[in-house]
């Protein structure tokens, strides 16, 4: 993934909105190279309802991630979709939608990531550019704990810890690559609880949620006729999470996302915590990464 890349037709996808409840149908469209992910709300009569993928636009991190623009413009529950991109390298991209929040889908990455592929890739003669973490950046938040660490390579290893006898203590870690994300990450799905649903009903959020688009835990068991499709689906869907938010910071990030209890929360406050200290990172090309990697392996 040296070059940046987009699709090289529209997708066009319908669904619910895992927390509005709202109807939405997304398009993704080809854009040119340099625009980024951008998102457009064809519901608002705005003066603006461009809204860029970008760290600087989260305004939300409650059970999900939500962008808001000058005027007001805002999408929410991006992280799924933002996963998606990021595990395939798609770096220039429209997206418009006529509701409020990202289709909720199965609550995993890959409706999104086989939707993409049906369109299919399209790359521009463009170097692709990445951020590469040049010293540790680490920061708390109550029991949470996240760090960049310096690496050639974008890599995410994530561990959980619930009293729920279904989930328990969980790790995964992987190197992202469309093949790795792909297959282990993509298909792992939201999941909550079923003691918490009326309580997320009375604050506005859930209102989409079911069996449908989400693993639902009760009575420290899985209530999904289907079950798991992995044993550590839990901590598989964090990691999935992180590197959707992660890619709100614009462009891959080259170094190894370490998080222990990450939530959306904490993973926004990394991305701005590494930007905002320029001596921790820089701009690199892909193409000199991918050379500099060659040359390591060969000796």
């Amino acid at each position: 993934m040296i070059e940046r890349t987009t699709l090289a037709s529209a997708a066009v996808c319908a669904g619910i909105g895992l927390h509005t409840g709202a109807r939405v149908r997304m398009a993704m469209r080809p854009a040119k190279p340099g625009t980024g992910i951008v998102f457009e709300r064809s519901d608002l009569d705005l003066d603006n309802t461009l809204i860029e993928a970008r760290y600087d636009r989260v305004r939300s991190t409650d059970l999900g991630t939500t962008l808001v623009n000058d005027d007001g413009a805002s999408i929410a529950t991006v992280e799924h979709l933002m996963a998606a991109l990021a595990g395939l390298g798609i770096d220039d991209l429209h997206i418009e939608l006529d509701g409020p929040e990202v289709p909720a889908m199965d609550g995993s990455s890959a409706p999104f990531v086989d939707l993409a592929l049906r369109a299919g890739l399209a790359n521009h003669p463009l170097p692709r550019r990445a951020i590469q973490v040049l010293k540790p950046v680490s920061v708390t938040d109550g029991g949470r704990e996240a760090a960049f660490l310096p690496s050639l390579q974008q890599s995410i290893d994530v561990e959980i810890d619930f009293p729920d006898p279904a989930i328990g203590r969980q790790r995964f870690a992987f190197e992202v690559t469309p093949d790795a994300f792909g297959t282990l990450v993509a298909p792992a799905r939201t999941f909550g609880f079923r003691r918490e649903y009326e309580m997320l009903l009375k604050a506005g959020l859930a209102r989409g949620g079911s069996m449908d688009n989400a693993i639902v835990l009760e009575d420290g068991k899985v209530a999904n006729p289907g079950g798991l499709r992995f044993a550590d689906e839990f901590v598989r869907h964090k990691a999935l999470d992180a590197l959707g938010d992660l890619y709100l910071a614009g462009a891959p990030i080259l170094g190894l996302y370490k998080a222990t209890r990450p939530g959306h929360g904490i993973n926004a406050l990394a991305v701005r915590t590494l930007l905002a200290d320029t001596t921790a990172w820089k701009w690199v090309s892909m193409r000199d990464i991918a050379a500099r990697s060659d040359r390591i392996a060969q000796t």
